[in-house]
């Protein structure tokens, strides 16, 4: 069988780590690579070139799903397998969107992630059945009105200052981090709450965690 070549994206080293022995196990697996950020995730899919990537939702810098869209849009032939310890409608919701290959909630049986890895590797959609029924439920909520979704009207740059803010950074530790001018992040901040409707700092790091674009570590 042709090795199936494996990037681990995850900010915990103890969990990649156990996700490493445990992926070794299986013969036609090859671990290539670990990133502890999203960041680090972009550049090294770019230098690694895996088959499919296990991303955490939940990394500093640039979360696995902003990370996702990112590497899809370059390498399309990448298959990514999500992984999240969050369960309820407005994180799915949010991960739904990344058009990775596969979802899996953490706290899933180990034989589910290899289960998912051959799936996705195979050219298949995996979705974790604790997901899957909340996707199910959330459709029959919504019916045939389901609305528009204010962060779909944000461009990239604003999804990542909208992280960076949730995880408390300043404008200036902003600015230092993208390589920009602070007055590029004060008006990414200003178009930021005028279209999700958010009037300060506060708010806006609401925002972010609840919608999984920022987690509290």
């Amino acid at each position: 069988m042709e090795q199936v070549k494996i990037l681990l994206a995850d900010d915990h080293t103890m969990l990649r780590k156990s996700l490493r022995v445990l992926l070794e196990r299986v013969s036609s697996f090859e671990i290539i690579g670990e990133s502890e950020n999203g960041v680090e995730a972009v550049r090294m899919s770019d230098e690694l070139n895996p088959d499919v990537i296990v991303m955490d939702i939940g990394m500093p810098e640039l979360n696995g799903i902003e990370a996702t869209k990112r590497i899809l849009t370059k390498h399309p032939e990448i298959r990514i397998i999500i992984l999240t310890m969050y369960s309820n409608e407005e994180y799915v919701a949010q991960i739904f969107k990344s058009d990775a290959s596969g979802y899996i909630v953490k706290d899933s049986a180990p034989e589910e992630l290899i289960e998912a890895i051959k799936a996705v590797s195979a050219g298949k959609k995996y979705i974790s059945p604790k997901l899957s029924t909340i996707v199910v439920d959330g459709y029959i909520k919504k019916g045939d009105h389901p609305g528009t979704d204010p962060l779909d009207e944000l461009t990239n740059r604003e999804v990542e200052i909208l992280q960076l803010i949730g995880e408390g950074y300043t404008n200036v530790e902003i600015a230092e981090k993208l390589f920009i001018s602070v007055k590029t992040v004060e008006t990414h901040r200003t178009n930021l709450s005028n279209k999700l409707n958010l009037h300060n700092k506060s708010e806006l790091i609401h925002y972010a965690i609840k919608r999984g674009i920022a987690t509290i570590k």
